[in-house]
């Protein structure tokens, strides 16, 4: 096999799909550079701040760029929050209220949440389940979109407080969904229930398209930045954006009733935050090229993946299905090889916090498990899917095809 060919071959199938990529990108590189000029960010934005951190405008400015880019009236940006789970639990938290329903539209959420919200064996955790809110789902249609009708029945039958979307797919056998399907879902809530609180999990999704789903109707959309809007360089944090009742809450539970988002300091500095931000479409892009990519060489390989390479991405995350969990293991620690950091360690299963089953995660990063860098990740469970994302260069992920295509084409 000639491996440069069969690469450019694969190259040139998706020239479509790349030139589409491009174009979404700079649409998104010129909306982040108006806000960044309508704000006036200056040099002094990225200085830091002490103790109460009063008057921090690093952080305030941070906050109105952030809504500007998504297409909302406010936002929360904050190092303070660690993690994704941190923010989506944060923004649940923030709003609902004892007695209040949450519908999920979009069936499970992501496996860390499940516990924030319906608490384990272990007691009260002050999982929202603790504070007397209730969860409930429904299931996506076989084709795997948003079930219309059933949504608008349970909607008339049980009045929820809050409906629920989950963007990406979890670790679920799905494609994730497009900004357009989610807000057919958001006019037809408004139909029935104006008060109702939308809430649009985010994570693994931002500039994967010209639109964000705070700016079609969402009160609430939440992620990290450790991925998409990070742009590989942000060490740690997350966001919450959406409508000014909504972010006026989450910013009282990030800090305390009395006193909201007037305090929080962060003596390192913003600089880092700005500029992820700031070159964060074209990472992603990179980063749904590769995949696409990689995608592409396994499927020729005799693999399935989600989405196939005819179809449009709307994350980072590309789904390769596996017979057994010895080749799943293998895939991922073959990623952990191809990784610029800790290249020489080898992936295992293990009990990780917040997980049901076993985890596997290769995670060669600069930034602790930031999985808008090369990384892939699978429970330990039947379908045995991987859950590759990541990349921050195309090169990097070309790379990591030839390295599959190596070890792939000789079994």
């Amino acid at each position: 096999m000639n491996k440069d060919k069969f690469i450019k071959d694969c190259e040139n199938e998706l020239r479509e799909r790349f030139e589409e990529l491009d174009e979404i990108s700079f649409y998104n590189q010129k909306k982040i550079l108006r806000a960044f000029q309508n704000n006036n960010v200056e040099l002094r934005h990225f200085y830091g701040s002490t103790g109460y951190g009063n008057s921090d405008v690093g952080r305030d400015t941070l906050n109105k760029v952030f809504a500007e880019i998504f297409g909302c009236e406010s936002a929360v940006v904050s190092p303070l929050i660690t993690c994704g789970t941190h923010a989506l639990y944060l923004a649940l938290s923030a709003v609902l209220r004892p007695g209040n329903k949450i519908l999920s539209i979009t069936g499970s959420p992501y496996d860390t949440l499940i516990d924030a919200i319906n608490g384990n064996e272990n007691g009260d955790i002050g999982s929202l389940k603790d504070f007397n809110i209730s969860f409930s789902q429904i299931e996506l249609t076989s084709d795997g979109h948003i079930d219309i009708e059933k949504m608008n029945k349970l909607i008339g039958e049980s009045m929820p407080n809050m409906i629920y979307i989950q963007r990406s797919r979890g670790y679920s056998l799905r494609d994730a969904l497009s900004v357009n399907e989610i807000k057919i879902a958001i006019d037809n809530v408004r139909k029935l229930n104006k008060d109702c609180y939308i809430f649009v999990d985010n994570c693994y999704c931002e500039f994967v398209e010209k639109t964000e789903p705070s700016a079609i109707g969402a009160d609430l959309v939440a992620g990290s930045l450790c991925k998409n809007p990070g742009g590989g360089l942000v060490p740690t944090g997350g966001y919450v954006a959406g409508t000014k009742r909504a972010i006026n809450l989450v910013e009282r539970r990030l800090t305390a009733p009395s006193i909201g988002i007037e305090v929080g300091s962060y003596e390192p500095g913003y600089r880092l935050f700005y500029q992820g931000l700031f070159v964060s479409p074209d990472v992603v892009k990179n980063i749904i090229k590769g995949n696409y990519l990689v995608g592409k060489v396994m499927e020729k390989l005799g693999y399935t993946v989600f989405p196939n390479s005819n179809k449009k991405s709307y994350d980072i995350v590309k789904s390769i299905i596996f017979n057994t969990e010895d080749e799943l293991i293998k895939f991922v620690q073959i990623i952990q090889k191809c990784s610029p950091v800790d290249s020489n360690a080898v992936p295992m299963p293990w009990n990780m916090p917040g997980y049901e089953d076993k985890v596997i995660m290769a995670a060669g990063t600069f930034v602790q498990g930031a999985s808008i860098e090369l990384s892939c990740d699978s429970p330990i469970r039947a379908p045995y899917i991987a859950y590759f994302q990541g990349g921050l260069t195309y090169d990097h992920l070309k790379i990591v095809a030839e390295e599959l295509l190596d070890v792939y084409a000789k079994n």
